[in-house]
């Protein structure tokens, strides 16, 4: 396996029971990029970012972290290996705090000095989070709501970010401050993997795509190529 990947997925299938959801497919996140998968909504993108941080053992492929087999590694250890998701839907802990919800994110460490660090880099990244540290997170607006699941994430101190259609349930004008922050992410050292069903943002923020259909993957390229393919402009783009 090559140092340029920070990931690297070989024929990963995963099945429901005796359903198949995903269907032998390979790709890989190159290191320093944000690399994108899209498709519409039950094309399999969720199953494949349960797969890669254990939360659903692969029938059969491989899965390689910075050239190591992690295939069916448990959730928390992919964790202390700096893999780390912001789940669809933010599953955040609604009646505790924004800084409590924070501090979670930091569970498995212990360097107290450093936990304080990317505590303010967070809060750097997002301004608006400092005023509401001591309020619920359940009372925040949606877009505030994914702003303390990226938060809490970026706490583990990851490696590899996987991102579960983070635009999923928030304001038209949040959502391009939102694919600002992830290029901002990227840039500062941490490799991206999203998907999402905004192929437009999706397309426009990546380095390298790939179009998911039915458990497929169908198309693949550089996001700005695959952003001007007729086929994806059409069944993606609206155009």
């Amino acid at each position: 396996m090559s140092a340029e990947f920070a990931l690297e997925v070989t024929d990963l299938a995963v099945n429901y029971g005796t359903v198949p959801a995903v269907n032998s497919i390979s790709f890989s996140l190159r290191r320093g990029t944000v690399t994108t998968i899209v498709g519409s909504n039950g094309a399999g993108k969720s199953t494949v970012m349960k797969a890669l941080t254990g939360l659903l053992k692969p029938a059969r492929g491989r899965v390689a972290l910075f050239g190591q087999d992690v295939t069916g590694m448990e959730p928390d250890a992919l964790v202390r290996k700096g893999v780390v998701l912001v789940p669809e839907g933010r599953r955040l802990f609604k009646l505790m705090t924004v800084a409590e919800n924070l501090e979670m994110g930091a569970y498995q460490r212990s360097d107290a000095s450093a936990i304080a660090r990317d505590l303010e880099r967070v809060l750097e990244y997002f301004p608006a989070l400092r005023a509401k540290l001591k309020s619920p997170a359940g009372s925040l607006s949606g877009g505030q709501q994914q702003m303390v699941a990226f938060g809490r994430a970026l706490m583990a101190s990851p490696k590899v970010l996987l991102l579960d259609e983070p635009t999923i349930g928030i304001a038209p004008a949040v959502v391009d401050v939102i694919g600002d922050i992830i290029q901002n992410i990227a840039r500062n050292g941490v490799d991206v993997l999203l998907v999402e069903q905004n192929a437009e943002l999706a397309l426009e923020i990546s380095d390298d795509a790939y179009i998911l259909e039915r458990g497929d993957l169908v198309l693949r390229g550089k996001a700005h190529e695959l952003a001007k393919s007729e086929e994806v402009q059409k069944a993606y783009l609206g155009i």
